[in-house]
């Protein structure tokens, strides 16, 4: 997918753990999980807004576009 979470690398920079952010934003670990590892096919806005204020960043620092590579051509 072009779209690369990075939460955990605010995760660390926080020095918080992932279920502490889970329960700061209001969501299960598990579902923190799938949008964390980039298997989520949406984010609601209310919660991309929720994280970056437990985390005080931007949305870019959470999701970045990244090119795909074509594979065979």
């Amino acid at each position: 997918m072009p779209i690369a979470v990075d939460i955990d690398v605010m995760l660390a920079r926080r020095k918080m753990s992932v279920g502490e952010l889970a329960d700061r934003v209001g969501i299960t670990p598990a579902n923190l999980a799938v949008l964390k590892n980039g298997r989520a096919k949406a984010v609601r806005f209310a919660t991309l807004a929720a994280l970056c204020e437990v985390l005080e960043c931007q949305p870019g620092d959470l999701l970045r576009w990244e090119a795909e590579v074509a594979v065979g051509g």
